[in-house]
């Protein structure tokens, strides 16, 4: 699955926090693009905050049941395990780019997923780590679904 676009926390997030509803419907678009194409990856921490934040931290959060069926729906893109090599990979990126423990154990995950970028809100948009591009994509799409749409093929056709 090299190319993939790893898929951070954050954006699942925002595709069920009404909150927020321009970045709601990005974010569902990028997920059902993810999963339809298969280029989309997760990890299993991404899988476990989002648990955390749509069930405790939400402004209506989301009930155990239905938290565990959107969880479900996600592992149809592939889901990147943490293991020890990928925890001290995390340590290597902390010490070298100066960045969190949290954030550094995405970056390593997506690295061992052979991902090209990471959809990030969190990460700093433009910035590479270890080669791999970070893509605030609330920065990057036009404000209609048919421009994420747009943009999601322009980059498949590349690929």
């Amino acid at each position: 699955m090299k190319g993939a676009d790893f898929i951070d926390t954050n954006i699942i997030v925002y595709a069920y926090d009404n909150h927020f509803p321009d970045k709601q419907q990005r974010a569902r678009e990028i997920i059902i693009s993810a999963v339809r194409s298969g280029n989309g990856v997760l990890s299993t921490q991404v899988l476990g905050e989002f648990f955390t934040v749509v069930t405790r931290k939400i402004n209506k959060p989301l009930s155990v049941r239905n938290a565990r069926s959107i969880i479900k729906y996600m592992g149809n893109m592939r889901v990147q395990e943490i293991d020890s090599l990928i925890v001290e990979r995390a340590l290597d990126t902390l010490e070298q780019y100066k960045i969190s423990y949290w954030d550094s154990l995405i970056i390593a995950a997506a690295e061992r997923a052979q991902c090209k970028r990471i959809l990030s809100e969190d990460l700093n948009a433009g910035q590479k780590y270890h080669g791999i591009e970070i893509i605030n994509p609330f920065q990057s799409f036009g404000s209609s679904p048919d421009e994420i749409k747009a943009y999601i093929d322009e980059e498949r056709k590349e690929r």
